[in-house]
């Protein structure tokens, strides 16, 4: 609202100097000799790993699961800032109320949620932390009836961030045990890329959803996509003494 767009960018990219100076500043951390020595067996063998453990079907499965977990609470935050633009808010009540909103649920549902989980297992915290993401969805159909109000702003993005902060240490946790420790690189980033895909290319479509449905009625439909995710959780991490069935 105050400043050219070019100024922001510039301040923004100021920001990155910090954790460049702390990269410099760190200690390379010490690998095992277990570096892969061909491209098969950086790459193939962990697929091949990874289908041998679990079989066809229960591969497909756990890799379904990644993509459907976050999928709601992916395409309902997908175009929030023209969403709120929609309702009126202005850049500076974005700025001020939106990200400060955001930002600190998000930080205390990472540490919650992380020592939460040791407590739960992450069996039964991917079903409670799924099941608060799929509520905050909700939220963003209240706030499309509600209209422009600040306290109802700042109480969505904070149940909404909360939420995603809870589901993400659970859900990177659980990605985290799927792994064997001797392709963990591999599998890791087969695994979390697959978890990203539905941000590129299922959110490449919510502005026509929007356009088609109108903003209540698209969160409504988030809530709705949420639901796959969580019924494969009876089959990739059923409901049983809190212990992840990944063994």
């Amino acid at each position: 609202d105050h400043m050219a767009w070019s100024s922001v960018f510039l301040i923004t990219a100021l920001f990155m100097l910090p954790g460049i100076v702390m990269t410099l500043l760190v200690s390379e951390p010490a690998l095992k000799n277990n570096t892969p020595k061909t491209l098969r067996a950086a790459v193939v063998e962990p697929f091949q790993e990874f289908i041998h453990r679990r079989g066809s079907a229960g591969a497909l499965t756990i890799l379904a699961f990644i993509f459907l977990y976050k999928l709601g609470d992916s395409m309902a935050t997908a175009l929030a800032t023209p969403f709120y633009l929609d309702l009126g808010f202005s850049k500076t009540e974005i700025g001020l109320v939106a990200k400060n909103a955001g930002l600190w649920p998000s930080v205390i549902g990472g540490m919650l949620g992380g020592i939460w989980m040791t407590r739960l297992g992450i069996n039964r915290a991917l079903w409670i932390f799924g099941f608060v993401q799929m509520l905050a969805i909700l939220g963003f159909a209240w706030l499309a009836t509600v209209g422009h109000s600040l306290a109802w702003l700042a109480v969505v993005i904070g149940v909404e961030a909360l939420g995603v902060g809870l589901g993400t240490a659970a859900f990177v946790a659980y990605i985290a045990h799927t792994t064997n420790p001797l392709y963990t690189a591999t599998q890791f980033a087969l695994f979390t890329s697959l978890a990203a895909v539905p941000r590129t290319f299922a959110n490449a479509g919510t502005g026509y959803l929007v356009d088609y449905l109108g903003w209540h009625q698209f969160f409504i439909l988030c809530f709705f996509l949420a639901i796959p995710g969580m019924l494969l959780l009876t089959k990739v991490a059923p409901w049983v003494n809190g212990v992840s069935q990944d063994k």
